[in-house]
């Protein structure tokens, strides 16, 4: 029986969407928390600008107007670090099938949710970054790229998962 080589399309692609997706997660969640408000970078009001990145994140969340203030505030409070630590589980690849599931479903609410708002023609902020971006159709556009390379990343990592791993030795009997 011959042996798969350790370097195929689909695992081109799971390494691909690991790197892009676990990249853009983590930059997610940082520049949600610290970019908005880097004229305030200065150590002693680090915390002081968290915050009120948080708030304004919070108000970005509010006016897509799909949830209430309160669970608005826990989206904010939530989703920076959530993006945070699955973009590093992701960079990382342990569990990557479970990992890869979350970061699709999350990918898929997320153009859910922009597209939605897009065809209400809602004049609002994206909130996908810490700086503020006009909700475009390229922003649909970019998202759904993301979560067809997700989609992708996920399915061909559970298909890897079946298959022997390219450098184990086979067993002589």
């Amino acid at each position: 029986m011959m042996q798969s080589s350790p370097l195929n399309l689909r695992r081109a692609i799971i390494w691909i969407g690991r790197l892009v997706l676990g990249g853009i997660f983590v930059y997610a969640g940082f520049s949600k928390l610290l970019m908005p408000n880097t004229n305030l970078w200065p150590m002693f009001v680090l915390k002081l600008s968290i915050t009120m990145n948080i708030s304004l994140f919070a108000q970005q969340v509010e006016s897509y107007k799909m949830i209430s203030a309160e669970a608005s505030q826990a989206v904010a409070h939530t989703l920076p670090f959530v993006e945070i630590v699955l973009g590093l589980l992701l960079l990382i690849g342990w569990r990557l099938r479970i990992w890869a599931t979350a970061i699709t479903a999350i990918m898929v609410g997320f153009l859910t949710v922009v597209t939605r708002a897009y065809l209400l023609h809602m004049d609002i902020n994206c909130g996908c970054f810490g700086t503020p971006e006009k909700l475009t159709a390229m922003t649909i556009v970019r998202d759904g790229a993301l979560v067809a390379l997700a989609l992708l990343m996920t399915i061909f990592a559970f298909l890897e998962a079946r298959q022997p791993h390219p450098w184990s030795a086979p067993e002589k009997a």
